[in-house]
């Protein structure tokens, strides 16, 4: 859709036997992009997440938007079932997931599927998070490995890592590279005492590992993302982003704030969500705003009262906009959007029949050109 809301299309690929689509990364042409589909899930009753859900066939596709062409890639000298696109390092060669007997490892791929090359090894950790340096020569992920989850940074090949961040008592997630390419974005939870991952601190690294900062204190960052009304939640990670000018957007934390959706410790999680919709014990939310690594000032951007759950902030190429999800405590979100300064929020769409959108990104500006 169009910034304004208008000219909104849905993607309808009429693939058989395909039962989730996402988008992926975009090539330099900002016309062509990978999406991922996944075939029914083979994880459900009496057959747990961990074991199951990488079983699940899942397919690689290259999309031209303005063709409408969809096209399979990384079929050929598969490696598994289970495929996910983590990064592309150039308009050839893709970082894949790759996850055999339930060890997941990223491979380096033409994007044809040929001439695989191991990035990460088997039994270090589930890497995934991955971030590409403005320059095209770094790549940056987290690692989450039995010493807990480690940032690093390596070559595109995979070469020459360095470890940025690692802390078996804190859980550090999710990468973005700033304007620069000076330094590394990431996430700090404390799992321990958080155990549903709800919360976390926004911290940057040196991309050479020499300095780790923690900018938030508190657990400030709304983190977990778990969200929707009972019959449908939804959530997913939710990252912080820069803009342009070397700020960092946010969902902070609104002092007291509960989320609706309960973590259960003394559950089996069985379904990576593990959590029961108590909504009279929810209050407060999340509030978008802009932190300044240099001297740690936070700007209110995206409020309301009563409170609501604001989240997935990003800034536009053009520098003039914040696209945002905001759901009410136990309601679907909405792809909202402002402009940079905080002003004039509104709504663009609450998804296919009002039942909710989620995830929004820009479109490349190199697109038209």
């Amino acid at each position: 859709m169009n910034a304004d809301g208008m000219g909104l299309r849905y993607f309808d690929f009429k693939v058989p036997n395909q039962v989730t689509w996402q988008p992926g990364p975009f090539l330099s042409d900002g016309r062509r992009l990978v999406f991922l589909s996944m075939e029914t899930r083979r994880d459900g009753p009496g057959r747990p997440f961990e074991e199951y859900y990488t079983q699940t066939p899942t397919h690689l596709w290259l999309y031209d938007l303005d063709h409408e062409l969809l096209t399979e890639i990384a079929t050929n000298e598969r490696l598994a079932v289970f495929y996910t696109p983590a990064l592309l390092v150039s308009d050839e060669r893709i970082l894949v997931q790759v996850v055999r007997n339930k060890v997941g490892q990223i491979f380096s791929m033409n994007l044809d599927g040929s001439d695989a090359r191991e990035f990460t090894r088997a039994g270090e950790g589930l890497p995934y998070g991955l971030s590409l340096s403005p320059d095209r020569r770094r790549v940056a992920f987290h690692l989450a490995t039995p010493q807990g989850y480690q940032i690093w940074t390596s070559d595109a090949d995979g070469k020459n890592r360095v470890r940025v961040a690692a802390n078996p008592d804190h859980l550090y997630f999710g990468t973005s590279w700033s304007p620069d390419g000076q330094w590394i974005l990431y996430q700090d939870c404390h799992f321990k005492s958080d155990p549903g991952h709800d919360w976390s601190d926004i911290c940057i690294g040196r991309s050479d590992g020499s300095e780790h900062r923690v900018l938030t204190n508190g657990q400030a960052q709304w983190f977990g993302a778990a969200y929707g009304p009972r019959e449908t939640p939804a959530g997913g990670s939710n990252m912080p982003s820069w803009t342009h000018d070397g700020g960092i957007l946010f969902s902070q934390k609104i002092p007291g704030s509960k989320v609706p959706w309960e973590f259960q410790v003394n559950r089996p999680d069985t379904n990576h969500f593990n959590r029961d919709f108590k909504p009279q014990l929810a209050r407060g939310g999340t509030e978008i705003c802009r932190l300044d690594p240099r001297d740690g000032t936070v700007t209110r951007l995206a409020y309301s009262d009563p409170p609501v759950w604001d989240f997935r902030a990003s800034e536009s190429p053009d520098r003039r906009q914040i696209i945002f999800c905001r759901a009410e405590t136990g309601g679907v979100a909405g792809i909202w959007v402002m402009d940079s300064a905080g002003r004039r929020p509104r709504l663009l769409t609450g998804g296919l029949d009002g039942k909710g959108a989620d995830h929004p990104r820009w479109l490349p500006t190199v697109r038209g050109e």
